[in-house]
């Protein structure tokens, strides 16, 4: 059954990763100072499965946040109507491709809109990105030819987000 979030918007294919998990920490440990705030995050970071391998980045830095943030949590991919499993996707001289060349460019910008769209509405302070991917790498991206090979420049979502204005952080920079 699909996730969604408050305003209804399908955010994953699986069950809610988060609930109940929040766990008071002392000031000392919120990333960045983040506490009281507005995040939007991968839900991959949050442990929701909805990386291309059915898998996630669960990431403890973020699920501290959970505790005393208001989280939003998208997934581009998946908002952009693909499934989970997928097939991995690469940037290719901007345009998002499958390991067998078939592109899944309109995909993944179709949800990097929607993921702009649900940033307007809900006007995070920060937005929190998992690093390298096609769609959320803040700083880099695997460079299309699946060698496992980085490039500087960012996914279409994190790319997107940054040019309306949002703040946007690499996971890595937490």
């Amino acid at each position: 059954m699909p996730v969604r979030n408050r305003h209804g918007d399908c955010i994953s294919r699986n069950s809610c990763c988060h609930s109940g998990l929040p766990v008071p920490l002392g000031k000392d440990k919120y990333p960045l100072g983040v506490c009281g705030v507005k995040l939007m995050v991968s839900a991959c970071l949050l442990g929701e499965n909805c990386k291309y391998n059915g898998g996630n980045n669960q990431n403890q830095k973020v699920m501290d946040l959970l505790a005393d943030n208001e989280i939003v949590p998208i997934c581009p991919e998946v908002l952009g109507g693909l499934p989970t499993p997928r097939e991995p996707a690469e940037l290719r001289q901007g345009e998002v491709v499958t390991r067998d060349g078939s592109s899944v460019d309109l995909e993944f910008r179709m949800g990097a809109q929607k993921c702009l769209q649900i940033a307007m509405r809900e006007q995070p302070n920060m937005i929190i990105l998992q690093s390298r991917s096609p769609s959320c790498g803040v700083k880099q991206h695997y460079d299309g030819t699946f060698s496992g090979k980085l490039t500087d420049g960012p996914g279409v979502t994190a790319d997107l987000l940054r040019k309306s204005g949002f703040r946007v952080i690499d996971v890595e920079d937490l």
